[in-house]
Protein backbone atom coordinates (compact mmCIF):
# COMPACT_ATOMS: atom_id res chain seq x y z
CA UNK A 1 0.00 0.00 0.00
CA UNK A 2 1.55 3.17 -0.64
CA UNK A 3 0.92 5.87 1.61
CA UNK A 4 1.98 9.72 0.96
CA UNK A 5 2.75 10.94 4.20
CA UNK A 6 1.37 14.50 3.16
CA UNK A 7 -2.32 12.70 1.85
CA UNK A 8 -2.86 10.46 5.16
CA UNK A 9 -3.18 10.49 8.81
CA UNK A 10 -3.89 7.74 11.03
CA UNK A 11 -5.97 7.52 14.21
CA UNK A 12 -3.08 7.62 16.37
CA UNK A 13 -2.50 11.61 15.99
CA UNK A 14 -3.79 13.27 19.54
CA UNK A 15 -6.96 15.27 17.35
CA UNK A 16 -8.01 11.82 16.30
CA UNK A 17 -7.95 10.41 19.87
CA UNK A 18 -9.71 13.35 21.10
CA UNK A 19 -12.55 12.39 18.78
CA UNK A 20 -12.38 8.52 19.48
CA UNK A 21 -13.01 9.55 23.17
CA UNK A 22 -16.54 11.62 21.96
CA UNK A 23 -16.83 8.50 19.84
CA UNK A 24 -16.45 6.18 22.67
CA UNK A 25 -19.09 8.27 24.84
CA UNK A 26 -21.41 8.85 22.09
CA UNK A 27 -21.30 4.93 21.19
CA UNK A 28 -21.87 3.50 24.80
CA UNK A 29 -24.92 2.34 24.22
CA UNK A 30 -24.66 0.61 21.11
CA UNK A 31 -24.59 -2.82 20.27
CA UNK A 32 -21.55 -4.47 21.20
CA UNK A 33 -19.11 -5.80 17.99
CA UNK A 34 -18.82 -9.17 19.58
CA UNK A 35 -22.47 -9.99 18.51
CA UNK A 36 -21.66 -9.26 14.78
CA UNK A 37 -20.11 -12.29 13.87
CA UNK A 38 -22.33 -15.38 14.15
CA UNK A 39 -25.29 -13.18 13.01
CA UNK A 40 -23.53 -12.23 9.82
CA UNK A 41 -22.59 -15.87 9.32
CA UNK A 42 -26.78 -16.46 8.83
CA UNK A 43 -27.33 -13.18 6.52
CA UNK A 44 -28.58 -14.05 3.12
CA UNK A 45 -26.45 -12.91 0.33
CA UNK A 46 -27.42 -9.12 -1.25
CA UNK A 47 -28.02 -9.15 -4.96
CA UNK A 48 -25.10 -8.49 -6.62
CA UNK A 49 -23.53 -7.94 -10.17
CA UNK A 50 -20.36 -7.78 -11.80
CA UNK A 51 -19.94 -4.61 -13.32
CA UNK A 52 -16.58 -4.94 -14.41
CA UNK A 53 -13.86 -7.40 -13.67
CA UNK A 54 -13.65 -8.39 -9.42
CA UNK A 55 -15.87 -5.16 -9.09
CA UNK A 56 -19.65 -6.40 -8.25
CA UNK A 57 -21.98 -3.47 -7.09
CA UNK A 58 -25.40 -3.85 -5.32
CA UNK A 59 -28.30 -1.36 -6.77
CA UNK A 60 -30.19 0.57 -3.74
CA UNK A 61 -33.81 1.54 -4.32
CA UNK A 62 -34.40 4.88 -5.71
CA UNK A 63 -36.27 6.00 -2.36
CA UNK A 64 -36.31 7.41 0.85
CA UNK A 65 -35.61 5.18 3.36
CA UNK A 66 -38.63 3.01 4.48
CA UNK A 67 -39.65 -0.17 6.43
CA UNK A 68 -40.76 -1.59 3.34
CA UNK A 69 -37.07 -0.96 1.65
CA UNK A 70 -34.96 -1.62 5.08
CA UNK A 71 -33.13 1.34 4.09
CA UNK A 72 -31.46 -0.14 0.85
CA UNK A 73 -31.09 2.97 -0.80
CA UNK A 74 -27.62 3.32 -2.09
CA UNK A 75 -25.76 1.38 -4.77
CA UNK A 76 -22.72 -0.27 -2.57
CA UNK A 77 -19.97 -2.72 -3.38
CA UNK A 78 -16.83 -4.67 -3.25
CA UNK A 79 -13.77 -5.09 -5.11
CA UNK A 80 -11.46 -8.28 -5.21
CA UNK A 81 -7.97 -7.85 -5.37
CA UNK A 82 -5.27 -11.01 -5.37
CA UNK A 83 -4.84 -10.20 -1.55
CA UNK A 84 -7.70 -8.96 0.11
CA UNK A 85 -11.50 -7.42 -0.34
CA UNK A 86 -12.49 -3.60 -0.38
CA UNK A 87 -15.76 -2.56 0.57
CA UNK A 88 -17.27 0.64 -0.92
CA UNK A 89 -19.54 1.70 1.17
CA UNK A 90 -21.94 -0.45 3.58
CA UNK A 91 -25.75 0.12 3.07
CA UNK A 92 -28.22 1.76 5.63
CA UNK A 93 -28.94 -0.78 8.43
CA UNK A 94 -26.48 -3.46 10.39
CA UNK A 95 -28.95 -5.82 8.57
CA UNK A 96 -27.57 -5.16 4.94
CA UNK A 97 -24.33 -4.84 5.98
CA UNK A 98 -24.55 -8.51 7.10
CA UNK A 99 -26.29 -9.23 3.94
CA UNK A 100 -23.29 -7.49 2.12
CA UNK A 101 -20.91 -9.55 3.90
CA UNK A 102 -22.75 -12.61 2.99
CA UNK A 103 -22.53 -11.47 -1.08
CA UNK A 104 -18.69 -10.81 -0.80
CA UNK A 105 -18.28 -14.76 1.05
CA UNK A 106 -20.34 -16.15 -1.92
CA UNK A 107 -17.64 -14.38 -3.85
CA UNK A 108 -14.41 -14.93 -2.53
CA UNK A 109 -12.99 -16.33 0.88
CA UNK A 110 -10.30 -13.41 0.65
CA UNK A 111 -9.89 -11.52 3.83
CA UNK A 112 -11.76 -7.93 3.98
CA UNK A 113 -8.68 -5.91 4.17
CA UNK A 114 -10.63 -2.21 3.67
CA UNK A 115 -14.53 -0.74 4.55
CA UNK A 116 -14.12 2.71 2.52
CA UNK A 117 -16.84 4.94 3.34
CA UNK A 118 -17.62 7.46 0.46
CA UNK A 119 -19.00 10.54 2.79
CA UNK A 120 -21.37 10.50 6.09
CA UNK A 121 -24.93 9.68 4.66
CA UNK A 122 -26.22 7.07 6.78
CA UNK A 123 -27.06 5.08 3.75
CA UNK A 124 -23.76 4.86 3.31
CA UNK A 125 -22.76 3.80 6.55
CA UNK A 126 -24.96 2.11 8.97
CA UNK A 127 -23.50 -1.52 7.80
CA UNK A 128 -20.36 -1.15 8.20
CA UNK A 129 -20.85 -2.90 12.30
CA UNK A 130 -21.00 -6.18 10.35
CA UNK A 131 -17.28 -6.16 9.27
CA UNK A 132 -15.72 -5.02 12.80
CA UNK A 133 -14.99 -9.15 12.96
CA UNK A 134 -13.01 -8.70 9.88
CA UNK A 135 -10.48 -6.45 11.74
CA UNK A 136 -10.15 -4.20 8.42
CA UNK A 137 -9.03 -0.30 7.65
CA UNK A 138 -11.87 2.08 8.07
CA UNK A 139 -11.31 4.34 5.33
CA UNK A 140 -12.73 7.73 5.12
CA UNK A 141 -12.37 11.02 4.20
CA UNK A 142 -10.15 13.55 7.16
CA UNK A 143 -13.19 15.38 7.77
CA UNK A 144 -15.64 12.51 8.05
CA UNK A 145 -14.72 11.77 11.62
CA UNK A 146 -16.36 14.96 12.76
CA UNK A 147 -18.76 14.90 10.28
CA UNK A 148 -20.04 11.84 11.97
CA UNK A 149 -20.24 12.60 15.09
CA UNK A 150 -21.63 15.67 14.76
CA UNK A 151 -24.67 14.06 13.07
CA UNK A 152 -24.30 10.51 14.78
CA UNK A 153 -27.57 11.42 17.51
CA UNK A 154 -29.85 12.35 15.09
CA UNK A 155 -29.29 9.55 12.39
CA UNK A 156 -29.28 7.13 14.53
CA UNK A 157 -32.41 8.58 16.13
CA UNK A 158 -34.15 8.81 12.59
CA UNK A 159 -33.17 5.69 11.48
CA UNK A 160 -35.14 4.19 14.30
CA UNK A 161 -38.35 6.14 13.84
CA UNK A 162 -38.20 5.42 10.05
CA UNK A 163 -36.57 1.91 9.74
CA UNK A 164 -38.20 0.39 13.39
CA UNK A 165 -36.48 -3.01 14.37
CA UNK A 166 -34.96 -3.14 11.07
CA UNK A 167 -32.75 -0.57 12.61
CA UNK A 168 -31.37 -2.92 15.14
CA UNK A 169 -27.83 -3.06 15.85
CA UNK A 170 -27.16 -0.32 13.83
CA UNK A 171 -24.03 2.26 14.38
CA UNK A 172 -21.95 4.57 13.60
CA UNK A 173 -18.34 2.52 13.25
CA UNK A 174 -15.64 6.08 12.79
CA UNK A 175 -12.41 5.78 10.14
CA UNK A 176 -9.52 4.49 11.26
CA UNK A 177 -7.41 5.55 8.48
CA UNK A 178 -8.03 8.93 6.99
CA UNK A 179 -7.79 10.47 3.53
CA UNK A 180 -6.58 14.07 2.29
CA UNK A 181 -6.05 14.53 -1.11
CA UNK A 182 -5.08 11.03 -2.85
CA UNK A 183 -4.34 7.73 -1.43
CA UNK A 184 -3.40 4.21 -3.32
CA UNK A 185 -4.48 1.13 -1.57
CA UNK A 186 -2.87 -1.86 -3.13
CA UNK A 187 -5.26 -4.94 -3.19
CA UNK A 188 -2.58 -6.99 -4.52
CA UNK A 189 -2.09 -6.79 -8.36
CA UNK A 190 -5.14 -4.11 -8.40
CA UNK A 191 -4.80 -0.67 -7.36
CA UNK A 192 -7.59 1.75 -5.86
CA UNK A 193 -6.94 5.45 -6.08
CA UNK A 194 -8.71 7.39 -3.05
CA UNK A 195 -8.89 11.03 -3.69
CA UNK A 196 -11.02 13.54 -1.47
CA UNK A 197 -13.09 16.90 -3.02
CA UNK A 198 -14.30 20.18 -1.95
CA UNK A 199 -17.46 20.79 -0.42
CA UNK A 200 -20.17 19.64 -2.70
CA UNK A 201 -22.73 16.91 -2.00
CA UNK A 202 -21.00 16.84 1.91
CA UNK A 203 -17.89 18.31 3.12
CA UNK A 204 -16.49 14.99 3.43
CA UNK A 205 -16.74 13.49 -0.28
CA UNK A 206 -14.17 10.39 -1.53
CA UNK A 207 -14.21 8.88 -4.98
CA UNK A 208 -12.63 5.53 -5.59
CA UNK A 209 -10.70 4.65 -8.85
CA UNK A 210 -10.13 1.27 -9.82
CA UNK A 211 -7.21 1.09 -12.03
CA UNK A 212 -7.28 -2.26 -13.51
CA UNK A 213 -10.58 -1.48 -15.33
CA UNK A 214 -10.97 2.22 -15.54
CA UNK A 215 -13.62 2.57 -13.25
CA UNK A 216 -14.94 5.66 -11.16
CA UNK A 217 -16.70 4.73 -8.35
CA UNK A 218 -18.26 8.23 -7.71
CA UNK A 219 -20.50 7.59 -4.94
CA UNK A 220 -23.14 10.52 -4.35
CA UNK A 221 -21.12 12.99 -6.12
CA UNK A 222 -22.88 11.25 -9.38
CA UNK A 223 -26.70 10.58 -8.91
CA UNK A 224 -28.36 8.98 -11.91
CA UNK A 225 -31.80 9.75 -12.54
CA UNK A 226 -32.48 10.90 -8.89
CA UNK A 227 -32.37 13.81 -7.86
CA UNK A 228 -28.98 15.39 -6.93
CA UNK A 229 -28.89 16.25 -2.90
CA UNK A 230 -27.01 19.37 -1.67
CA UNK A 231 -25.90 18.66 1.67
CA UNK A 232 -22.70 20.94 1.00
CA UNK A 233 -22.24 23.38 -2.01
CA UNK A 234 -23.69 23.70 -4.94
CA UNK A 235 -20.77 25.49 -6.51
CA UNK A 236 -18.24 23.15 -5.11
CA UNK A 237 -19.87 20.40 -6.41
CA UNK A 238 -19.83 22.46 -10.04
CA UNK A 239 -16.16 22.96 -9.52
CA UNK A 240 -15.28 19.34 -8.83
CA UNK A 241 -17.61 17.32 -11.81
CA UNK A 242 -15.37 20.01 -14.17
CA UNK A 243 -12.18 18.41 -12.40
CA UNK A 244 -14.17 14.67 -12.79
CA UNK A 245 -14.94 15.05 -16.37
CA UNK A 246 -11.24 16.01 -17.11
CA UNK A 247 -9.97 12.62 -15.15
CA UNK A 248 -8.03 10.41 -17.96
CA UNK A 249 -8.84 6.80 -18.41
CA UNK A 250 -12.32 6.38 -17.09
CA UNK A 251 -14.02 4.12 -18.79
CA UNK A 252 -17.28 4.21 -16.40
CA UNK A 253 -18.33 5.29 -13.75
CA UNK A 254 -20.88 4.21 -10.77
CA UNK A 255 -22.90 6.45 -9.35
CA UNK A 256 -24.72 6.71 -5.67
CA UNK A 257 -28.09 6.56 -6.60
CA UNK A 258 -29.51 5.29 -10.39
CA UNK A 259 -28.59 2.55 -12.47
CA UNK A 260 -25.34 1.06 -12.15
CA UNK A 261 -24.63 1.30 -15.42
CA UNK A 262 -24.93 4.55 -17.08
CA UNK A 263 -23.58 6.63 -20.29
CA UNK A 264 -20.00 7.71 -19.53
CA UNK A 265 -19.79 11.32 -19.42
CA UNK A 266 -23.39 12.13 -20.28
CA UNK A 267 -24.68 11.48 -17.10
CA UNK A 268 -22.46 13.33 -15.14
CA UNK A 269 -23.34 16.25 -17.87
CA UNK A 270 -27.13 16.00 -17.23
CA UNK A 271 -26.41 16.49 -13.18
CA UNK A 272 -24.08 19.66 -14.04
CA UNK A 273 -26.72 21.02 -16.21
CA UNK A 274 -28.91 20.78 -13.12
CA UNK A 275 -26.62 22.21 -10.76
CA UNK A 276 -25.67 25.17 -13.02
CA UNK A 277 -28.74 26.43 -13.71
CA UNK A 278 -30.13 25.75 -9.82
CA UNK A 279 -26.73 27.96 -9.14
CA UNK A 280 -27.91 30.96 -11.87
CA UNK A 281 -31.68 30.73 -11.23
CA UNK A 282 -31.13 31.57 -7.26
CA UNK A 283 -28.72 34.13 -8.20
CA UNK A 284 -31.19 35.83 -10.58
CA UNK A 285 -34.00 35.13 -7.25
CA UNK A 286 -31.51 37.40 -4.86
CA UNK A 287 -30.64 39.93 -7.53
CA UNK A 288 -34.67 40.33 -8.38
CA UNK A 289 -34.74 40.80 -4.14
CA UNK A 290 -36.90 37.53 -3.99
CA UNK A 291 -36.98 36.11 -0.40
CA UNK A 292 -35.79 32.24 0.48
CA UNK A 293 -39.30 31.43 0.54
CA UNK A 294 -40.46 32.78 -3.24
CA UNK A 295 -37.44 31.51 -4.22
CA UNK A 296 -38.18 27.51 -2.80
CA UNK A 297 -41.77 28.22 -4.18
CA UNK A 298 -40.88 28.82 -7.92
CA UNK A 299 -37.31 27.91 -9.01
CA UNK A 300 -36.81 24.38 -11.14
CA UNK A 301 -40.83 23.43 -11.08
CA UNK A 302 -40.14 22.52 -14.59
CA UNK A 303 -37.36 20.03 -14.07
CA UNK A 304 -39.87 17.58 -12.15
CA UNK A 305 -40.52 14.88 -14.67
CA UNK A 306 -36.86 14.63 -15.24
CA UNK A 307 -35.98 13.61 -11.92
CA UNK A 308 -36.78 11.00 -9.36
CA UNK A 309 -37.61 12.04 -5.70
CA UNK A 310 -38.00 15.56 -7.38
CA UNK A 311 -40.57 16.30 -4.84
CA UNK A 312 -38.46 15.22 -1.46
CA UNK A 313 -35.57 17.34 -2.63
CA UNK A 314 -35.85 20.52 -4.68
CA UNK A 315 -37.53 22.90 -1.83
CA UNK A 316 -33.90 21.59 -0.10
CA UNK A 317 -31.74 22.30 -2.61
CA UNK A 318 -32.70 25.62 -3.29
CA UNK A 319 -32.60 26.24 0.16
CA UNK A 320 -29.22 25.29 0.43
CA UNK A 321 -28.27 27.12 -2.89
CA UNK A 322 -30.11 30.37 -1.51
CA UNK A 323 -27.95 30.88 1.97
CA UNK A 324 -24.96 29.93 0.21
CA UNK A 325 -25.54 32.39 -2.47
CA UNK A 326 -27.38 35.17 -0.88
CA UNK A 327 -23.95 36.67 0.52
CA UNK A 328 -21.65 36.21 -2.00
CA UNK A 329 -19.63 38.80 -3.80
Amino acid sequence: MSIPPRCVTVLSSKRLLAVGLLWCAALSAAQPASSIGSSAARAQPLSVTEIAPGLFAHRGHDDVATRQNGGDIANIGFVIGARCVAVIDTGGTLAEGRALRAAIRAVTPLPICYVINTHMHPDHIFGNAAFVDDHPQFVGSAKLPEAELSHSESYLRVLTRELGDVAAGSRVIPPTLLVHGTLDLDLGSRVLTLRTWKTAHTNNDLTVYDVNTGTLWLADLLFAGCLPVIDGSVLGWIDDLATIRALPGVRRAVPGHGPLRVPWPRTLDKENAYLTRLAHDVRAAIRAGKTMQQAVDTIGLDERSRWRLFDVYQRRNVTAAYAELEWEP
